[in-house]
């Protein structure tokens, strides 16, 4: 009995809480496996979640004892990310709460032999930052990862590949229940039709072989022609060096998204960078500029296009 007062206590004291906060509270529970994906603790998280609530999902990793899986304390900088896009965000509700988000990110690797790879300068930082603030909006969010170095986001389940096959078969897996999927890793267009299985070697005197390139699958445009589910909100990305709006009308049109973000790129210019300018563009005629800034600043303009679509 003590204890079944203490948890209504608790409740009240929670509720009170969330009905008198100026913003969303964040709540990142740490536990073991099991205990995690037992029923009661997932109708639990779910209504706190209904009450405006927002739940960092556990890391998985070591837990305390031996075991593995799903209930690590996510790393403290990251919380103090989320904690910091909600606070930025102010009183306004986490409007992805009870949405299911896939974000690519990053960049494929295409093997030519054990040492050497065709592969693009993407760092995968706007697509975190896309996973980033969806998790602050209150999403679950399942993050498929191509060859970065980034830590991994608090609160979001990350899958890491490294071709282009290998994720389209994650992007695929993820968007079967996803409520809105932005791919925005860039995805290598060809592969070599055969992989060395020992290292290239120069001949001296002698030109080497060429190289005969096979054409990967257009993930993008496949997932938009074949939606998982009614009303899902499809959204890609273009990298263009020149002639960007022209060509990425072109591209919106032939991929037949939703919504297409045209950025600039080039050796020196938003690979690697922190920053980002973009135009977003609807498939309604919608075009949406977006200023020189920080990527979680397009992130956020981003997931405001995805929302109104989404209601």
């Amino acid at each position: 009995m003590l204890a079944k007062a203490a948890h209504g206590l608790a409740d009240d004291l929670l509720t009170n809480t969330l009905l008198t906060a100026r913003c969303p509270v964040v709540l990142a529970p740490a536990m073991h496996t099991e205990m995690w994906e037992h029923p009661a603790t997932r109708e639990n998280v779910a209504t706190l979640r209904r009450r405006g609530a927002v739940v960092v999902e556990p890391a998985v990793g070591r837990l305390t004892g031996a075991d593995t899986g799903k209930g690590r304390l996510p790393d403290p900088a990251e919380i103090f990310e989320v904690c910091r896009r909600v606070l930025a965000r102010g009183s306004r509700e986490p409007d992805l709460a009870g949405r299911h988000v896939v974000v690519s990110a990053g960049g494929t690797r295409e093997p030519l032999d054990p040492v050497r790879f065709l592969g693009n300068r993407s760092s995968g930082k706007q697509g975190y930052a896309l996973a980033r603030t969806a998790a602050a909006r209150g999403a679950r969010v399942t993050l498929v990862a191509a060859n970065t170095e980034l830590p991994d986001p608090a609160g979001v389940d990350v899958v890491r590949v490294g071709t282009a096959v290998q994720l389209r078969e994650a992007v695929l897996k993820a968007a079967a229940d996803a409520d809105a999927v932005v791919m925005a890793a860039a995805v290598a267009d060809f592969r070599p039709a055969a992989y060395a299985s020992g290292k290239i070697k120069k001949k001296d005197g002698q030109e080497p072989d060429p190289i005969v390139l096979l054409r990967n699958p257009d993930i993008l445009a496949e997932i938009s022609a074949e939606r998982a589910r009614p009303g899902q909100v499809v959204v890609g990305f273009a990298a263009e060096t020149d002639d960007v709006l022209a060509n990425g009308r072109t591209k919106l049109r032939r991929k037949g998204c939703d919504l297409l973000v045209v950025n600039e790129v080039g050796e020196r210019r938003t690979f690697g960078s922190e920053e980002n300018e973009a135009v977003v563009l609807g498939a309604d005629g919608s075009e949406t500029p977006v200023p020189y800034g920080p990527k979680e600043a397009l992130a956020e303009i981003v997931w405001d296009l995805v929302t109104r679509r989404l209601a």
